[in-house]
C-alpha cells in the first residue's frame, strides 16, 4: 500500500489530497479544493490536516509528498513548496513536484475523456504558460514542452494541426490574441478550470511508482520566466 499527500497554491484555487492504493483495490482519493485568492497562507495546511483526518492517517504513514510545482503564481508556487518541504523534510520522505500544466491536462481527461489538450496560464505580462499534451493510458503525455510566450506565438505540435483540440486553463482568456490556426483547431475551451491536488496526487503517485522523488531540500518551483524557447518535446 502506498499513501501521498499533495498540495497546491499556484493559482487563485487552493486544494490538498490525499491518495490511499492498495495492491489490487479501487483508489481512495480524498480532497480538498477551494478558491481562495490571497488566502492560501492561511486555508492549506488545515485542508492538508482535513484531509489526514477524514482518511485516518497519521502523516507518519505517508509514503511521499507532492505539491504544484509550477507554473504558476509565484506566491502560490512559494507557499505550495514550503509547506510541501518542511512536511517532507521532517517526515524523512521523498518530494515529488509536479507540473500545473499536466494536472490541468489530467484533470479535463479524467473528468471530459478529452484526449489532446494545450493548458495554458495566464503569465501577465502579456504572455501564458502553456504545453500541449496527448493523453493514453489514463495519462497526459507532452507533445510540446511548457513554455512562456505571447499569445500571437503559439503553435499546435507538427503533424497535429487537424485534430479537434481542447484548450484548458487560464490563459485561453487571452483567445482574441491566438493565432487564426490555433483558433481553427480549437472545438473548445474551458479557462475557467484551475489545477487541482487531487490530480497532482494522481500523477505524483506514478511517479513515485516509477522509483521518483527527491530529497525534500531539492524542492524548486518551476517558474518558466527563463525558458522562453518554444521547444518541442523530447
Amino acid at each position: 500500500m502506498s499513501i501521498l499527500l499533495a498540495l497546491d497554491a499556484s493559482s487563485s484555487a487552493c486544494s490538498a489530497a490525499l491518495l490511499r492504493r492498495r495492491p489490487g483495490a479501487d483508489d481512495e482519493l480524498l480532497s480538498r479544493f477551494a478558491l481562495t485568492p490571497r488566502e492560501h497562507t492561511r486555508r492549506l495546511l488545515p485542508m492538508v490536516d482535513e484531509v489526514l483526518a477524514e482518511a485516518g492517517v497519521a502523516p507518519a504513514e505517508l509514503d511521499a509528498v507532492a505539491y504544484g510545482r509550477g507554473p504558476g503564481s509565484f506566491t502560490g508556487l512559494r507557499i505550495a513548496a514550503g509547506a510541501a518541504q518542511g512536511l517532507a523534510y521532517g517526515l524523512d520522505r521523498p518530494l515529488i513536484g509536479v507540473s500545473t500544466l499536466a494536472a490541468l491536462a489530467l484533470g479535463a481527461h479524467r473528468r471530459h475523456h478529452f484526449r489532446r489538450l494545450v493548458t495554458a496560464l495566464d503569465a501577465r505580462m502579456g504572455e501564458i504558460y502553456v504545453a500541449a499534451w496527448q493523453c493514453r493510458d489514463g495519462l497526459p503525455e507532452p507533445l510540446l514542452d511548457e513554455a512562456v510566450m505571447a499569445p500571437e506565438r503559439l503553435r499546435l505540435p507538427n503533424g497535429h494541426a487537424d485534430h479537434d483540440w481542447v484548450g484548458v486553463g487560464s490563459g485561453w482568456g487571452l483567445w482574441e490574441r491566438m493565432p487564426a490556426g490555433v483558433q481553427a483547431a480549437l472545438g473548445q475551451r474551458l479557462p475557467e478550470v484551475e489545477a487541482d491536488a487531487a490530480d497532482m496526487a494522481l500523477l505524483a503517485m506514478h511517479e513515485l511508482e516509477s522509483g521518483g522523488g527527491l530529497p525534500a531540500h531539492l524542492a524548486q518551483p518551476v517558474y518558466l520566466r527563463n525558458e522562453v524557447a518554444w521547444k518541442k518535446a523530447r
